[in-house]
C-alpha cells in the first residue's frame, strides 16, 4: 500500500541529515537516526488540522493524548499504564538529563553498558555525576551484558544503571531473562533504572520488546522508562516523548526538575503528531518494518558475500546497523573521513558510542533501497580487495 522506494525530498529543507555544510551533493547521508520517508498519512492528516486552526498559542495535552499513549502501550507491548505515570518531555535525551538529576546527587555514580548511544555519557557527566562504564561482551557482532562486570562496578556511591532497550548501536532486543537479571541486580543493590526504549517499535520479525517495568513491581517502582513516536514514525523535529514513572516520589522530583526548565510544556503539534501516529498509523508502521528488514537483509548479506573484511550481524531491532571495520587496517580515527571521501557516504563513527566503539561505524538504513545499493557498490570497490 505504501511505496517506500520513493523517499522524501529532504535536501534544501534545513535538514540536519542532508543540509549541514559538510554534506555536499556527492555524499549520501546514512548517519543521524531519522528516516528519509514521508510520514504516515494519518499523521499528516492530524497535523494539517492543527495548521488549519491558524493559531499556535499555548496548549495543554488533552485526555485523548494520554488515552492514546495508554492504548498504544497496551496494544503494541502488553504494558499497562495509568495517566499519572506518563510525563511529557520534548525528547528522550532531555528526559535522561532530568532522570539522572531525579535519582542521584552530584558526585554519585551512574553505570552505563558500552558501547551505547552517545548522550548517555553526557547525561551523566554534564550533571556532575561520575560515569562508570561496564563494557558488554561482543561475539562477532552479537552483544551481551557482562553481568559479573556490571555488578562488580557497583559501590556505595552507585545510584542507577542506564540501559538502552532495544540497544543502540548493536540492535539487540534484551530478552526477559536478561532484563530480569538487570532488575535483580538493581533491586539487590537498591539502584534506579533509567531505560531508553525509544526504538521499541522498530522490531524485526519474530522479536518481542519487553519494558523492564513489567518484570516485577519492584522493577517498575525503581524505573524511569523513556518512549517516543519519533523514531518509529519519523517525528524527531516535532519534539514529543514520554517518561513512564511509577514511583510517586521519583515522579514528583522529576516534575519539579523539568518544571524549572519549563520542559513539560508541549508545542502546538505534539498531541496531533502522537495521536496521529498511535491511533491512525499502525498499519503504516507494520509495512515500514517489512521494508526496513528487507533493507537490512540486503545490506548484511551483501557485506558478508562481497566485503568479507567487514564484520556485520543483522540487528534484532532498529534501522541501524553496526559494522566492524577493524580488519580493514584503516585507523579508527580516519574511518569516517575515509568513508566520506572514498565511498561517498557519511555515517556515525564508533567512538560516538564510547571507546568500545572504536573501529566501528553505524549505518542508518531507513532510506530507499537504491541508496543502499549505490553505497554498497562503492564500498565494494574500495574495501573488497
Amino acid at each position: 500500500m505504501y511505496n517506500f522506494d520513493h523517499g522524501a525530498q529532504r535536501k534544501g529543507t534545513n535538514c540536519v541529515k542532508w543540509d549541514l555544510p559538510f554534506m555536499t551533493d556527492d555524499i549520501t547521508p546514512m548517519w543521524i537516526a531519522d528516516m528519509d520517508f514521508t510520514v504516515a498519512p494519518g499523521i499528516s492528516e492530524s497535523l494539517n488540522k492543527v495548521v488549519e486552526q491558524g493559531v499556535y498559542g499555548y496548549q495543554f495535552l488533552s485526555e485523548h493524548y494520554y488515552e492514546s499513549v495508554i492504548s498504544w502501550m497496551k496494544r503494541r507491548h502488553g504494558y499497562d499504564l495509568t495517566k499519572e505515570e506518563i510525563c511529557y518531555v520534548p525528547n528522550v535525551v532531555l528526559g535522561l538529563y532530568f532522570g539522572v538529576q531525579a535519582v542521584s546527587e552530584p558526585g554519585d555514580e551512574i553505570i552505563i553498558m558500552t558501547p551505547v548511544y552517545g548522550p548517555f555519557f553526557s547525561a551523566v557527566r554534564d550533571n556532575g555525576r561520575h560515569l562508570v562504564e561496564s563494557p558488554m561482551k561482543n561475539d562477532s557482532g552479537y552483544y551481551t551484558i557482562d553481568f559479573e562486570d556490571l555488578e562488580s562496578k557497583i559501590t556505595e556511591k552507585t545510584k542507577a544503571v542506564m540501559i538502552c532497550n532495544p540497544h543502540n548501536p548493536s540492535g539487540r532486543v534484551w530478552t526477559t531473562e536478561e532484563l530480569q537479571r538487570i532488575a535483580d541486580i538493581c533491586c539487590k543493590h537498591d539502584l534506579y533504572i533509567l531505560s531508553d526504549d525509544i526504538h521499541s517499535e522498530l522490531l524485526m520479525k519474530g522479536q518481542k520488546h519487553t519494558f523492564i517495568g513489567s518484570i516485577s513491581e519492584d522493577a517498575r517502582q525503581r524505573s524511569i522508562i523513556y518512549t517516543s513516536p519519533s523514531k518509529a514514525f519519523n517525528l524527531a523535529g516535532i519534539h514529543v516523548a514520554n517518561c513512564f514513572i511509577a514511583s510517586e516520589k521519583i515522579r514528583e522530583k522529576y516534575k519539579e526538575i523539568s518544571g524549572k526548565s519549563h520542559a513539560a510544556e508541549n508545542n502546538s503539534f505534539s498531541e496531533a503528531a502522537l495521536t496521529g501516529a498511535y491511533d491512525k498509523s499502525e498499519a503504516w508502521l507494520d509495512e515500514l518494518m517489512i521494508y526496513i528488514e528487507e533493507n537490512v537483509d540486503y545490506f548484511v548479506s551483501y557485506i558478508e558475500k562481497e566485503i568479507p573484511k567487514l564484520t556485520v550481524r543483522k540487528p534484532e531491532a532498529t534501522y541501524l546497523v553496526w559494522v566492524d571495520f577493524r580488519k580493514t587496517g584503516i585507523p579508527a580515527n580516519e574511518l569516517q573521513k575515509y568513508m566520506k571521501k572514498e565511498c561517498g557516504v557519511f555515517v556515525n563513527e564508533g567512538n560516538f558510542f564510547g571507546t568500545d566503539g572504536e573501529g566501528f561505524l553505524r549505518f542508518n538504513l531507513a532510506c530507499p533501497r537504491q541508496q543502499i545499493i549505490s553505497v554498497l557498490e562503492k564500498m565494494k570497490g574500495k574495501l573488497a580487495c
